[in-house]
């Protein structure tokens, strides 16, 4: 069998990119080897869900107030354990954990990052075999190494990020990171069991014309919302269109779609949840810093995500998140909310 050398594994491209930063501890490179091997553990139980008891609910429910499914409980253990025994990560915080977890062993004690992860986005999706996904954040720790993590560890803006991804399980399975150098995204090749990468330097488009939006709760978004989204279904070839509505409900895939299509996804806060659903530091960050690493923007409506100070590991923020001129098209519609806020 003929091996292509010129696509690179994930392994080989992060050995790479630390031979272009000679100063580098190579810390960061061999924490996102340990994400990459969670989630080829837990993309081979994706695959066989429905044979064996890891679909349905686990019979609880997690701080979010919502039911948790067994492949959740897998997928937060498998991520947690990998980089609890991994060299690089101090502590965890998940969106299926109360609290976060500092690891507490000398070698944990002495790595530089911490990591926030959603063990499996849109897992209301798993009985259903729609696509979902995996999505972490990486922060440089503002303890003093050599001592256990801490809660401001975690609470930091989105803008201290080193590093930011996602794994999307679906007819192929990937991984997309970003740094501040790039976004790249690895395809998993299931015949060597390795990630190669498929996507180099993705640039988001800054035109799109497909809007990802719950239009069931149109009459419960604010005005300016609304108004956008009547836009959106007016466009014609006269005026930039026609735009085209596709939301999946998986918002790793949804948002993946935009990232590489072009388009703009909407989870707008609602008049009975005015801070929406997604969840600041485990959904929203990330895929606004990996967005905007790619050339897209990403705000709550009035202010950039990554702007945001945290003041709870399990806030709640509106989002809005996509190419960049699609983007200035709904900031138009919000003027006048922004306005009336100062």
């Amino acid at each position: 069998m003929s091996i292509n050398r010129k696509i690179l594994t994930l392994d080989e491209f992060t050995i790479q990119q630390l031979r272009n930063f000679p100063h580098a501890t190579g810390e960061l490179s061999s924490l996102l080897r340990d994400l990459g091997l969670a989630a080829k553990r837990v993309n081979v139980e994706v695959n066989k869900a429905g044979l064996v008891d890891i679909l349905g609910d686990a019979g609880t429910v997690n701080i979010q107030g919502e039911d948790v499914k067994k492949l959740d409980v897998f997928a937060n253990n498998q991520f947690m354990k990998v980089l609890q025994h991994g060299v690089s990560c101090a502590g965890i915080a998940s969106e299926e954990m109360d609290d976060f977890v500092a690891f507490d062993d000398e070698i944990s004690k002495k790595a530089k990052y911490v990591v926030m992860f959603d063990p499996l986005d849109g897992s209301g999706n798993i009985d259903v075999n729609i696509s979902i996904g995996t999505i972490f954040s990486v922060y440089r720790r503002v303890s003093e190494r050599g001592t256990l993590c801490t809660k401001e560890d975690f609470l930091q803006s989105g803008i201290n990020q080193v590093a930011a991804g996602y794994m999307v399980y679906g007819s192929s399975t990937m991984m997309v990171y970003a740094t501040r150098r790039g976004v790249n995204g690895f395809t998993l090749d299931p015949s060597i069991g390795e990630f190669c990468l498929s996507h180099p330097d993705i640039q988001c488009l800054p035109d799109g014309n497909i809007y990802s939006v719950n239009h069931g709760n149109f009459f419960r978004y604010e005005k300016g919302v609304q108004e956008y989204i009547t836009e959106c279904q007016k466009k014609d070839k006269s005026n930039g269109g026609p735009y085209t509505q596709r939301y999946i409900g998986s918002m790793v895939a949804d948002v993946h779609r935009s990232l590489i299509k072009g388009g703009i996804f909407m989870y707008p806060g609602t008049t009975d949840k005015p801070n929406g659903k997604l969840r600041l530091c485990y959904e929203c960050n990330p895929f606004a810093f990996i967005v905007e690493v790619a050339g897209g923007k990403a705000t709550n409506g009035m202010i950039r995500i990554l702007d945001i100070q945290p003041n709870d590991l399990h806030q709640r923020v509106p989002l809005f998140i996509g190419s960049s001129n699609m983007m200035k098209e709904l900031e138009e519609f919000h003027k006048p909310q922004k306005e009336l806020a100062v």
